[in-house]
Formats: structure tokens, C-alpha cells, sequence
């Protein structure tokens, strides 16, 4: 069992019971994997995107959350889990999501649709086709 499947679960992201420093860009992902492989997809954003915002008030850095990256990147998840798939296989199989990911971004969205206070606050669709 990897570091990332001690450390956090659904129901402790949840109830907020995480370490603020251990919650880098992989450790959202795995979150969000675990989420998009417990529950069908509108649950799983829809309980994600309300943790991590419930997360980053607790933290005292509301504005650190973003909509649109989030969505993007459940999505992604969604898209590219396999049924009875564990973390490590995904995770070796989609190094792209956590390693890339301001680079995919960038493939899909402008840096002006991306940063919007549109785009922050509400899910906006990519203005970029990827190369």
C-alpha cells in the first residue's frame, strides 16, 4: 500500500481530516481517482468539487480553488479508469495527469479562458483543440 493510500481516503477528505502539505497535485488526483471509482461521475464531482471547497475554506484559501481545472481533470480521470483497475496500475498507465498537468492544460485552454473568474468559479469547455 503506496504513501497516498494511507494517508487519505473518500470519507477523510470529506470531514476535511487531511494534512495540508501532504495534498500536492498527485495526492488530488489520487483523491479524485478514488472518488471517480466509488461513485458514478456526477456523484463523484459533485461530492469531490464540495470536499475540496469545504478543503481550501478550512485552510484559510478559498480562492485556491478552480473550478474548471477541477472538472477537467475529473473528467479526465472518469475517462481514462478501467473497472477493477487499482491506483497503482492507473497511475502508471496516466503519468501524464500527474506530471503534465499544466502542460495538458495548456494544450486545451488560453491562459485568458482558463484564468477567468468564469472558468474559476464555474466548469467552462476547453477553447483549444489538442495538438
Amino acid at each position: 500500500m503506496s504513501s497516498l493510500e494511507q494517508s487519505f481516503s473518500v470519507e477523510r477528505f470529506e470531514y476535511g481530516d487531511i494534512e495540508a502539505d501532504l495534498f500536492d497535485h498527485e495526492a488530488h488526483v489520487y483523491v479524485a481517482w478514488l472518488f471517480v471509482t466509488k461513485f458514478d461521475l456526477a456523484e463523484a464531482v459533485t461530492r469531490f468539487e464540495s470536499g475540496l471547497r469545504r478543503l481550501t475554506r478550512k485552510l484559510g484559501v478559498p480562492n485556491k480553488y478552480h473550478a474548471t481545472i477541477t472538472w477537467f481533470f475529473m473528467l479526465l480521470i472518469a475517462e481514462r479508469s478501467h473497472e477493477n483497475e487499482g491506483w497503482s496500475a492507473f497511475k502508471a498507465r496516466n503519468t501524464d495527469l500527474i506530471s503534465q498537468s499544466k502542460t495538458m492544460l495548456d494544450r486545451y485552454y488560453s491562459k485568458e479562458r482558463l484564468f477567468s473568474d468564469t472558468a474559476r468559479n464555474q466548469f467552462v469547455l476547453p477553447d483549444r483543440l489538442p495538438a
